[in-house]
């Protein structure tokens, strides 16, 4: 019986490698969509970012992986008490002022998986928001906001609420911002003779850290605390 020549397939081509060069495709062009998708959502939406110190203790400890949401307008929602990723150049890095480099947070291979990064990028607590006169420390040993004692549940453990007196008006478009390990934080305190003051601009705020995601006996939301 002879072969029919229109069903022989074309010289130094084998059918049956035909579909698995589809399907190499077809995971390829797969990869590409969805490194596209993961690009997109981190630039806009939401970003993983890895702790490299204890300046956040208790609430993050090195090497933790903290979820931060950019969707909401973070400028317009800034409260007292927030957990915040931002860019300190201007203000924490004036010119790469050296007294901020241990507490750098590593932007979430490299940047993209949580790892490695900008050496700009920080993590902090908002403690006075635009308007607000921040002092320390009261009678009672607390920060003052406006002349009211704030309760800070979430200072480490025997840490006083600042070793530094400090008395700053906030101006608008600003934040003061502090670590909630105080003894081992470098934060707004460790900059106030620098060029910005250690005053945060509203527009460098990344966002907020919501959620912690690794290890994973760790998962939890990081709350909205309100001083």
């Amino acid at each position: 019986m002879h072969e029919d020549p229109a069903f022989r397939p074309p010289v130094g081509e084998h059918p049956e490698r035909r579909p698995h060069r589809v399907g190499w495709r077809f995971v390829f062009s797969a990869v590409v969509v969805a490194a596209l998708i993961t690009g997109l959502v981190r630039a806009f939406l939401i970003d993983v970012y890895f702790i490299p110190s204890a300046s956040m203790e208790p609430l993050l400890t090195e090497g933790d992986r903290v979820l931060v949401g950019k969707l909401d307008d973070t400028r317009g929602e800034l409260r007292r008490g927030d957990v915040v990723v931002f860019d300190g150049r201007g203000s924490f890095d004036p010119i790469t002022d050296p007294r901020s480099l241990p507490e750098r947070v590593v932007a979430g291979a490299g940047q993209w998986l949580g790892l490695s990064g900008s050496d700009t990028v920080y993590v902090k607590r908002v403690v006075g928001v635009a308007g607000d006169h921040v002092v320390c420390c009261a009678a009672d040993g607390r920060i003052s906001v406006d002349g009211n004692g704030i309760d800070e549940p979430y200072v480490y453990p025997g840490d006083a609420a600042s070793e530094q007196p400090f008395d700053v008006v906030v101006p608008e478009g600003r934040v003061w911002l502090l670590g909630d390990h105080r003894s081992a934080s470098m934060d707004s305190r460790s900059l106030l003779g620098a060029p910005g003051g250690g005053l945060v601009s509203e527009d460098r705020i990344i966002g907020r850290a919501f959620q912690l995601v690794w290890p994973l006996d760790r998962f939890a939301p990081i709350e909205r605390h309100v001083g």
